[in-house]
């Protein structure tokens, strides 16, 4: 269910991150592979990212300008996506293509990232939304939407227990998240596949790696990932075998 993306490092193009590689989030819509759970990722896509101008706004307090693009179409098929993409350039990026959870609608506000003030959030995977005691209101009805809200709500420090406290209530959730505020980037594996590149120019964690490059890492299972420049912590997530 899903294949999502994130970078923070220097300034590069979203089109060299998602679009570019060989196996990239566009090849990955039609062709994964290493997703466990459904074949393509054709129910939408979605890219955010920290516009790299932002630190010149008047209040420099208020840090980057976040900019999303989201779609309920297939990835391979946008070209004016595909136009644009190379002059989009960010420090920190999300990207995500969704293959949606059976009986969930297929809409652009169902597509990863979602978004609070200043921090984008992609979940691969699925959760019953009965086990989500969220107050907010989501994006989407849809289940990464409405986990996408409760982790907001309860705040990306908490990151890591919010999974554990989501996958004890529903022993068959998958619950990877990916997430980012422009400077951090924060992930977790909980029954899905994640893998972390180091490059001189910054740091990559996606579902799956784009290319060949011997420098990919898996990250195991039930952890929790935090990207600060150009440290990466990897950590245990204590819950139920």
């Amino acid at each position: 269910m899903c294949r999502h993306l994130g970078w923070l490092g220097e300034p590069v193009s979203v089109a060299s991150l998602v679009l570019d590689p060989p196996c990239g989030l566009r090849v990955q819509s039609y062709a994964p592979r290493r997703q466990k759970h459904g074949l393509i990722n054709a129910d939408g896509w979605g890219v955010g990212f920290f516009d790299a101008g932002g630190q010149e706004r008047s209040d420099p307090g208020m840090g980057p300008e976040v900019r999303r693009w989201r779609s309920a179409s297939p990835l391979w098929g946008d070209v004016s996506f595909a136009s644009v993409a190379p002059a989009l350039r960010s420090r920190c990026v999300v990207a995500a293509v969704r293959s949606a959870t059976a009986g969930m609608p297929i809409e652009a506000s169902a597509s990863a990232p979602f978004r609070d003030g200043g921090w984008l959030l992609s979940h691969n995977g699925i959760v019953d939304r009965g086990v989500l005691p969220v107050s907010r209101v989501a994006e989407s009805t849809v289940d990464s939407a409405v986990l996408a809200a409760l982790i907001f709500e309860r705040g990306l420090e908490n990151l890591g227990d919010t999974i554990v406290e989501v996958g004890t209530a529903d022993p068959g959730a998958r619950l990877n998240i990916l997430a980012a505020n422009g400077s951090r980037l924060l992930a977790t594996t909980w029954g899905d596949t994640l893998s972390v590149l180091r490059r001189a120019d910054g740091v990559v964690l996606a579902s799956e790696p784009y290319d060949d490059h011997p420098d990919w890492q898996d990250i195991p299972d039930r952890h929790l990932v935090e990207v600060s420049g150009d440290e990466v912590s990897i950590t245990p997530l204590k819950g139920p075998s």
